[in-house]
């Protein structure tokens, strides 16, 4: 949970922006499309490397002994899995 005063800022934010002047911006002008271009690609790079490093993360690494057969999902031909079912003998 976040605490009470972080929830009493995010409530007020808006309320201090509503306040503040429509031309309070010094000395900024509109971004070039060279530039807006550039953000966008590299904001596409960022976003397409985090999703490949997540996805490297979360692949399961354990590999087969040497000569091992694999069946789906990295488990070997000879292993077992056993699943308790109650009320079967």
């Amino acid at each position: 949970m976040t605490p009470p005063g972080h929830l009493l800022f995010l409530l007020l934010l808006p309320v201090a922006a509503s306040q503040t002047p429509a031309g309070s911006c010094s000395g900024c002008g509109p971004l070039s499309l060279p530039l807006l271009a550039g953000l966008v690609a590299a904001d596409a790079v960022l976003s397409l490397l985090i999703v490949g490093v997540v996805f490297v993360c979360m692949r399961p690494h354990s590999r087969p002994a040497q000569g091992e057969q694999t069946l789906g999902r990295g488990l070997a031909k000879d292993s077992r899995v056993y699943i308790n079912m109650p009320g079967r003998s």
